[in-house]
């Protein structure tokens, strides 16, 4: 994948982004607060430091090309799929089903993606997975809380796998007019969008919260942290339409879509951690909590861009 100036640019952005977080961050911690502020200001800079990494990993994915980002994903799927399956526990006569989900399923998927079979990619697991893996449970003799368990594997793959390998297919839209070859770019622009969103709705949400979404299902998530951030974020995203194969208007009509597909994907996670009574999907990334916490945005919203992109612009 040629790397080109406007790949730099955006790197640059993201680069510059976390330079006055970090600045910020230093410079609260500095001063006299209050121990609720101080655990803000701590958690905020510990979403920093690893910001910092995940850039650096994602940047050097796509430094390598398309291998590069199909195995990043891949691997982020596999970790993925192991919380979303750790916390929402099956039996034991469901574990030669998991061992295909994880070892057969998910590489498989991003085989085919490797591949650009995109007519076997997109019917893959909804169809013919879906149909495999009851059968596979069934024969394990096991009948209690089957169609529960079956549930909760088939849920997992559908969200861990499926869904988030949509957002490096965006590679293999290479019959863009005016856009050949560089979808590098168009991976990072939504990435960049998605994951943008979610910070602009903590800080948002953090300095001008009130008014609260759904309470039951996540107390953080308020109005004003919606509207603000999603705002921002489109405000953002339009600016940025030079590294997209959209104009300004439609580079925020999709960051827009973007964002609020994230959200939807973050209060639908929510809901799951809430039924399972715990805050975080694990301790995968410090300060953000599991991988899932910081995926499940882009699990909702990888989807409907990729396609939308591939049936109106590629």
């Amino acid at each position: 994948m040629k790397v080109d100036n406007e790949l730099l640019w955006l790197t640059g952005v993201v680069v510059g982004l976390l330079g006055i977080s970090s600045l910020v961050g230093w410079i609260m911690s500095r001063q006299e607060l209050s121990d609720s502020a101080r655990r803000t200001v701590e958690n905020l800079n510990e979403r920093t430091r690893a910001w910092w990494v995940m850039t650096a990993v994602f940047a050097l994915a796509l430094a390598t090309g398309g291998i590069g980002s199909v195995v990043l994903f891949a691997f982020s799927s596999f970790l993925a799929l192991r919380e979303f399956l750790t916390l929402t526990p099956t039996r034991a006569g469901d574990h030669r089903t998991m061992f295909w989900a994880f070892f057969v399923v998910c590489p498989m998927q991003y085989v085919l993606l490797w591949f650009e079979w995109y007519p076997v990619f997109v019917i893959f697991i909804p169809v013919y997975v879906f149909l495999f893996l009851p059968i596979r449970s069934a024969a394990a003799g096991e009948t209690e809380n089957f169609l529960e368990r079956t549930a909760k594997i088939q849920w997992g793959v559908m969200i861990c796998v499926y869904c988030l390998s949509h957002a490096p297919a965006l590679l293999t839209l290479l019959k863009i007019p005016g856009y050949e070859h560089e979808n590098g770019k168009l991976l990072y622009y939504f990435v960049l969008i998605c994951e943008l969103s979610d910070v602009m709705q903590y800080v948002f949400g953090k300095l001008f919260g009130r008014h609260q979404v759904a309470p039951t299902v996540s107390p953080g998530k308020t109005w004003e942290g919606l509207i603000g951030g999603v705002a921002a974020t489109v405000a953002i995203g339009a600016g940025l339409w030079w590294a997209t194969p959209f104009t300004p208007w439609q580079s925020a009509g999709m960051s827009l879509l973007t964002c609020l597909m994230g959200f939807g994907g973050g209060l639908v996670m929510s809901a799951i951690k809430r039924d399972r009574g715990v805050k975080d999907w694990g301790t995968t990334i410090k300060g953000h909590g599991g991988m899932l916490d910081r995926l499940d945005s882009l699990c909702f919203a990888a989807p409907i861009f990729f396609h939308v992109t591939r049936y109106y612009f590629a």
